[in-house]
């Protein structure tokens, strides 16, 4: 029999108010007992939804693996409530991750520390090593502390694809593959947080995201290395997740060429259906591309936040667009466009 569609249960939590609405607080009641059952719940954040499930119960998190096909490889961060709770889950907690915790948690850092006996095999894919982060959301802070469990939780897409933001996107991407969702609006953010390992002297990035290498220079009173040594990204298992070679790409086939008038241009000549993403919108040239009737143009805004905030969710609207090409301008090649380049260069493998 074919399984039913996950219900979405909206979550108001005005930021003026201490506790979340009645309602509210049984639509978290019932997450917490689907968690309980071993099931897969959709959770906000303020970067991406996640996918949630009882860290510390195997065959739930392998749920995690099946809905999304990820590969067994690729390991998962968990979420936690506050810092003790990070610490229980460590095999030890070095200064540095003790100062990141300290002072930039909540929010969108993920710190990868020595694993601790609790943590099981599948969710570090059998690495010595766990991801940790406690999200800059009431509504997953709550939810974990009311299991007074941790949550392990990817993105709640399917692998390899772009990123939900919205409920409405996990309900495209998963459907029928998990068992609840919490609707919590767009996320603040709209990409993956930052990964540090913590476990190295100096501390190393192994994703970008919105935590810059400044801010946790400044948290730690030391350096930060960056960027992570290739011979790093290529170990295995994985030390964190997002170091696929291909990854947050949309079904459409997607590229971001060095000259994008040029290919445009050739493009629309073709008689392509092409969406384009463009920091280039007052540019004579692009506007006089934007009259064919086989090209969506997205001005896209030249503020690397701003851009990383509305990124995925155009990439979903334009899937839905069947189109031929996506076509994204490249971004400044600096270190505040970092995170940003980083998921579109690999986006476009």
């Amino acid at each position: 029999m074919r399984r039913p569609l996950p219900d979405i249960l909206p979550i108001e939590w005005p930021a003026s108010a201490a506790e979340p609405s009645p309602a509210s607080g049984r639509s978290l009641d019932r997450a917490v007992a689907v968690l309980r059952d071993g099931g897969l719940v959709a959770i906000p954040t303020e970067t991406v939804y996640g996918l949630a499930a009882d860290a510390l119960e195997p065959d739930a998190v392998e749920g995690i693996f099946r809905a999304k096909g990820r590969p067994a490889s690729n390991p998962l961060i968990v979420h936690v409530c506050d810092a003790a709770m990070a610490r229980s889950l460590a095999a030890s907690w070095p200064a540095a991750a003790e100062a990141i915790a300290t002072r930039l948690w909540p929010g969108p850092v993920t710190i990868v520390v020595a694993r601790g006996p609790r943590i099981p095999d599948v969710v570090t894919a059998g690495g010595a090593t766990v991801a940790l982060r406690c999200p800059d959301h009431p509504i997953a802070r709550r939810l974990i502390a009311l299991l007074g469990r941790p949550l392990a939780a990817p993105s709640a897409n399917r692998s390899e694809r772009v990123s939900p933001t919205t409920a409405h996107h996990v309900l495209e991407g998963l459907g029928n593959r998990i068992d609840l969702i919490l609707d919590g609006g767009p996320c603040r953010q709209g990409i993956e947080s930052t990964v540090v390992d913590c476990s190295v002297v100096p501390p190393r990035i192994l994703r970008p995201g919105p935590m810059s290498r400044e801010r946790l220079e400044e948290a730690i009173g030391g350096p930060v290395e960056w960027p992570a040594p290739a011979s790093t990204q290529e170990a295995q298992p994985a030390r964190s997740p997002g170091m696929l070679t291909r990854h947050y790409a949309p079904r459409t086939w997607l590229e971001m060429p060095p000259d994008p008038l040029a290919r445009m241009a050739e493009l629309v000549a073709a008689g392509r259906r092409v969406g384009w993403l463009t920091l280039l919108g007052d540019d004579p040239r692009a506007r006089a591309l934007a009259a064919s009737c086989n090209l969506v143009v997205v001005p896209m805004p030249a503020e690397p936040e701003a851009f990383a905030r509305r990124l995925y969710a155009t990439l979903h609207a334009l899937d839905q667009r069947g189109l031929d090409r996506i076509v994204v301008d490249p971004p400044p090649d600096t270190e505040s466009w970092r995170a940003v380049r980083d998921r579109l260069l690999r986006a476009c493998e």
